[in-house]
């Protein structure tokens, strides 16, 4: 998978967002850093409902 990383400035705060290199093994994976912050968000799917 690809990885993809971007920065930008929030007010006083660097904000950088990156996927495709944590979490390999959930369907999204999303890890968010703002200064000594970190939100990491999965999404696990199924493809038909039981």
């Amino acid at each position: 998978m690809k990885v993809v990383t971007k920065s930008f400035q929030f007010g006083n705060h660097q904000v950088k967002i990156e996927t495709g290199r944590i979490a390999r093994q959930a369907d999204s994976a999303v890890l968010i850093t703002m200064d000594e912050t970190v939100l990491l968000v999965t999404v696990v799917g199924q493809k038909t409902s039981s």
